[in-house]
């Protein structure tokens, strides 16, 4: 089957993967929030954050990632605040050195999309997506998928079915004619080839928190050093079916 999508992971694989002090990244939310308590509340929301990421690990993927402002409300902040909304761009802002596209990626996607294969991003994420979109059109690269979806807006998450199949249906490619690129074999490579796609692994990833890494004996379809690679291996599989 030739492979008519390629469907990209966002942290980690378009992005570069950075070892991120998170306490210090909820910091600069604190501060600008609630600064008489900064410290305790930024220990609170990275309290939060890590336990929705490590239950949606152990369901994997049944249970969303859920928004940020969903976690918020949870902790009392009052999501409709000023205050809010300057710690919320303070927060994000914190990370936009950790956000830079890939150097590949322009390229890979141009060529991509050059030769009638359509692209796409499943991210697992709980921030907004406008702060995504934001990030791709501040990197050019915005325009150059025909389709996003982040699980900040979905009821489930990798390494499940479901996101998976919904890319692949707004995409209107079957599953058997797409390939998804991801630094993470379990969510990444294992939710891909559960549904049918092929799973191209990209390594970025190093110190992955034990409690959210296996590799449950999973065989990527192909292992690459750099994102660029993925023309190539695409290019191989379509020449040979």
């Amino acid at each position: 089957m030739n492979i008519d999508a390629v469907i990209f992971d966002w942290g980690g694989t378009l992005t570069p993967w950075h070892i991120i002090d998170l306490k210090d990244q909820w910091l600069e939310y604190a501060k600008i929030y609630s600064p008489e308590r900064a410290e305790e509340l930024a220990g609170e929301l990275l309290a939060a954050e890590q336990a929705r990421w490590s239950h949606q690990f152990e369901t994997a993927g049944q249970t969303g990632t859920g928004a940020l402002e969903v976690m918020f409300q949870e902790h009392g902040v009052d999501t409709s605040s000023a205050s809010h909304f300057a710690a919320l761009d303070a927060y994000l802002a914190a990370w936009d050195p950790h956000t830079y596209t890939d150097e590949d990626a322009v390229d890979l996607l141009e060529s991509l999309r050059g030769q009638g294969i359509k692209t796409a991003v499943l991210s697992n994420t709980m921030w907004p997506r406008r702060h995504h979109e934001s990030v791709l059109e501040r990197d050019g690269v915005l325009h150059l998928f025909d389709y996003l979806l982040f699980t900040s807006e979905t009821e489930t998450a990798k390494p499940h079915k479901s996101v998976f199949a919904d890319v692949s249906y707004n995409l209107d490619v079957t599953p058997d004619k797409c390939a998804f690129v991801g630094d993470r074999l379990f969510d990444d490579i294992h939710g891909a080839q559960s549904i049918g796609m092929r799973g191209i692994w990209v390594p970025h990833s190093k110190n992955i928190p034990a409690a959210e890494s296996t590799d449950l004996g999973i065989t990527p379809d192909a292992t690459i050093d750099r994102l660029g690679d993925v023309l190539d291996i695409v290019n191989g599989w379509n020449a040979a079916s």
